[in-house]
């Protein structure tokens, strides 16, 4: 079976913006363009690129982007019941935004590796596999 990973908003936007952790996320992309692994993007990572985007850049940009990233060799993943309830355990006993409980729960669910950037991840590492990125500095 080959290996899954979750990419995290915070990852999708290192690649991106060609911050630092961008070429793991290149090669993971590549990985799965050759069918060596599983990439997978909650569709809450796609509503959070789109309204920072589109905050800071524009509808334009914002459409833009969106429609690069579902060019990606990736699943996308939409929240059944099963992820909503585990997002909702994740949240209860976690410091999480509602995103992020989503992303992770994806992530659990689907025995998946985390790739992110968010040093409030951290904190799940007993419960989600985590690759983590050069970590974001709050300013």
């Amino acid at each position: 079976m080959s290996e899954i990973f979750v990419l995290d908003t915070s990852s999708i936007l290192a690649f991106t913006d060609e911050e630092d952790g961008c070429e793991e996320v290149e090669q993971l992309l590549d990985a799965a363009r050759k069918k060596e692994c599983f990439v997978e993007i909650s569709s809450m990572s796609l509503l959070e690129v789109y309204y920072l985007v589109l905050r800071e850049q524009g509808e334009d940009k914002a459409a833009e982007l969106i429609a690069i990233i579902k060019s990606w060799p990736v699943n996308f993943v939409y929240p059944d019941e099963k992820i909503l309830l585990q997002a909702g355990k994740l949240k209860a006993f976690y410091k999480l935004s509602v995103a992020d409980a989503l992303i992770s729960a994806t992530a659990k669910l689907h025995h998946a590796t985390l790739v992110h950037k968010d040093p409030e991840l951290l904190a799940l590492a007993d419960e989600v596999t985590l690759m983590t990125l050069p970590l974001k500095v709050k300013s």
